[in-house]
């Protein structure tokens, strides 16, 4: 990964940085000689060269600097042979390939802006562009009528980041400081949990109300009330963020930015952005359109993936799609963890998971209703009963603010476990509704 002090110091990159061009515009107005040597009505090649020194460091920067990034091609193959061969198989395979180094340079540039943005609007940020690439690739599905891919693959994002990523970064950030419990805010794991467990009762009465048969309308009930706790959900999301973001603003300052939990001042070198803010924005804009192509060619290719591999859909949605979707909250987790910043891992984990029960979800429940799509929030028994024990695991987990690597590898076999369920599970069909 590039640094600034190869391209110069803070404030000499700000200057050559993308889209803030004015100050060396200035430089070289009319009867002013630039540093390029440029007369008066020449200093035109002095722009040209400066833009293009900004745009090779910046494509250096955010493309060449990532060894993931050999991935990207894997993107344009997969179209390829989607025209050529339209095996669903290999389409599948190679969209997946190809969206892993997109979402990790989303989180990267997620990162970059935070920067600019403070703790909190950063927290919120690398949350929501965190699960950008699940809920596009939900949405086209959504459009498709894929509703059942919809609901797998949120739920997998969903029991992905709070087991396999929370559970690494307790396992590397432990053996990193193995001599140590690392310590974390109770105030934020216990606010989490709370939305958590919220979101599974939302998810739980639909499910109920359908498997017991006491509807009052058979076949409405369930979905009106899926949409009516849809938008409290929403309602209580938005208070969270108000709650978050201006009554409880200092409780949510992570640890380490207080001062490290060694006691220590932290490097002002890891708050030194790579990018600038702009660049930040097109870099954001860039991947997120790249995702949104390949995730098309990726839902399309689903179910016969699932006929041409022998493997069930449910088993795709929630272990493999929530695996490509959470690779930069993955990595971001496991790096600050292993830098003795378990109040950014925690955020990035839990605070993902939150975001997307209470967010990602009934947005898409929204979203159905504007299309005509019956999205509703009975995720059937098996999966809420999945998320139920999940959440009280991961709370017991966070109840003493402090983690260490034995927490961390429980809390990846848990996930094995989960995985293996879904693995030998078979989604029933769909009832015939009169």
């Amino acid at each position: 990964m590039g640094t600034v002090a190869q391209n110069g110091s803070p404030h000499e990159f700000e200057e050559q940085s993308l889209f803030s061009l004015e100050l060396g515009t200035q430089k070289m107005q009319p009867g002013h000689i630039s540093e390029y040597g440029s007369a008066p009505g020449g200093f035109q090649p002095g722009v040209s060269k400066m833009w293009r020194n900004v745009v090779y460091k910046s494509i250096k920067t955010v493309i060449f600097s990532n060894k993931l990034n050999v991935l990207i091609p894997f993107g344009p193959l997969a179209i390829l042979v989607h025209i050529l061969t339209g095996h669903n198989g290999l389409v599948f395979l190679l969209s997946l390939l190809g969206i892993i180094p997109l979402a990790e340079r989303l989180g990267y540039a997620t990162e970059q802006l935070a920067v600019y943005t403070g703790p909190t609007i950063g927290g919120l940020l690398n949350a929501t562009f965190g699960n950008a690439t699940e809920l596009i690739i939900a949405i086209y599905a959504l459009r498709h009528g894929m509703i059942r891919v919809v609901q797998l693959s949120l739920l997998g994002s969903i029991l992905s980041n709070m087991l396999l990523v929370l559970g690494c970064a307790f396992f590397c950030g432990g053996l990193v400081f193995y001599r140590k419990e690392q310590v974390f805010n109770k105030a934020t794991a216990t606010v989490n949990s709370g939305l958590l467990l919220m979101a599974v009762m939302g998810l739980l009465f639909p499910a109920v109300l359908h498997y017991t048969h006491t509807e009052v309308h058979y076949g409405k009930s369930e979905l009106a009330l899926s949409r009516f706790s849809s938008c409290i959900m929403l309602g209580v999301y938005a208070a969270y963020l108000f709650f978050q973001l201006k009554t409880q603003k200092d409780p949510y300052i992570p640890l380490s930015e207080e001062g490290s939990q060694n006691g220590e001042n932290d490097n002002d070198d890891d708050e030194t952005p790579e990018i600038s803010k702009w660049e930040s924005v097109f870099w954001l804009s860039i991947m997120t359109a790249w995702i949104s192509i390949l995730s098309e060619y990726l839902v399309d290719a689903i179910e016969g993936t699932s006929h041409t591999w022998n493997i069930p859909i449910s088993f795709i949605g929630v272990i493999l799609l929530p695996i490509v979707g959470n690779a930069a909250e993955h990595a971001g987790a496991i790096m600050f963890a292993m830098k003795d910043k378990l109040d950014i891992s925690l955020g990035v984990a839990i605070g993902s998971s939150t975001q997307i029960s209470m967010f990602g979800i009934p947005f898409c429940v929204v979203i159905g209703w504007i299309m005509g799509q019956p999205m509703d929030l009975n995720f059937k028994l098996f999966e809420t009963a999945t998320l139920f024990i999940t959440v009280i695991v991961v709370a017991f987990f966070l109840q003493e603010g402090s983690s260490n690597y034995f927490k961390g590898l429980m809390l990846i076999l848990c996930y094995v476990i989960v995985a293996a369920s879904f693995f030998v599970h078979e989604d029933p069909p769909p009832e015939g509704k009169p």
